[in-house]
């Protein structure tokens, strides 16, 4: 038989990067790898016009994808995870800013959906009990899914500001970044020993924050459930050639629904809180 061939939009990690070199393979299924960089890039079309056959997705955008009935499909596996208590800085030069100091100041983001905010967010409200309630959200772009309005508090920085200029010069208190993060030593974390923070956080919960997953098209979901079964095969043998997770490490790309279950209740949960989507989610609609 003649393999089904998947255009596949997914980045360059250590437990993808077999399957991208032609380490698995398949006798079933060829897989077009199309390359968009940075990542984010691709989330977009594949909301919007099911570019790819499968992509990587952020997960607030899975969320609002489902909510507003995008016909996109989850699969539980992970592409990217980490730790997010690092992400909000401030600049020190105009004083110390904590968690409980946020309350009423004004926080850049890049989209106010995006995943990295979304987490912190949910982390300073509920774990440092702080009330963002009154904060002005300053943001630099839409999100991915256009019927997702943002909440009235978010406003859009004028055309060609930037986020760090901005909190350098105080039109900003503070700012939330993604895996870009700022060399300058004047800008500091807003959660103090930001690594230690983050373990104990993982100690409480047990879970790492996924920011990308792996979403394919209802259509395609229903129409080639094998090619579908297959895709997600791969990349587990993918991780698996790759020794992930190292013994004794924390697992930063779960696989499985049962892995990704509590991550995906907590940030849907976050995301009811901070309105990013209508209704509160069950995780089984999502597969």
């Amino acid at each position: 038989m003649t393999p089904v061939t998947l255009r596949i939009a997914i980045g360059d990690y250590p437990h993808t990067l077999p399957l991208k070199r032609g380490e698995v393979t398949s006798p079933t299924l060829k897989l077009d790898f199309v390359e968009v960089k940075p990542m984010h890039h691709a989330f977009k079309p594949m909301v919007r016009e099911h570019a790819f056959d499968a992509s990587e997705l952020a997960l607030v955008t899975i969320l609002q994808a489902r909510a507003y009935n995008k016909g996109l499909t989850l699969l539980p596996a992970a592409m990217l995870a980490r730790f997010q208590h690092h992400t909000c800085l401030y600049n020190s030069e105009r004083g110390v800013l904590r968690p409980a100091d946020l309350a009423g100041k004004r926080i850049g983001v890049r989209s106010y959906s995006q995943t990295t905010g979304a987490w912190i967010r949910g982390i300073i409200e509920n774990d440092y009990d702080v009330d963002l309630g009154g904060v002005q959200w300053v943001t630099f772009e839409d999100g991915h899914v256009p019927e997702a309005r943002d909440p009235d508090d978010v406003i859009r920085a004028r055309p060609g500001q930037d986020i760090t200029q901005m909190l350098i010069d105080g039109e900003i208190d503070a700012a939330i970044y993604g895996a870009a993060m700022p060399d300058d030593p004047r800008l500091r974390s807003v959660i103090p020993d930001p690594d230690a923070a983050a373990r104990a956080w993982y100690g409480k919960y047990g879970v790492i924050p996924v920011n990308h997953m792996v979403v394919v098209p209802d259509e395609l979901a229903k129409a080639q459930p094998l090619a579908v079964a297959e895709l997600y095969r791969l990349l587990e043998e993918s991780k698996r050639i790759a020794g992930l997770p190292k013994a004794g490490a924390i697992d930063n790309a779960p696989f499985g629904r049962d892995a990704n279950r509590p991550c995906l209740e907590m940030m849907i949960e976050f995301a009811v809180q901070q309105k990013l989507i209508p209704r509160k989610l069950s995780v089984d609609e999502l597969w």
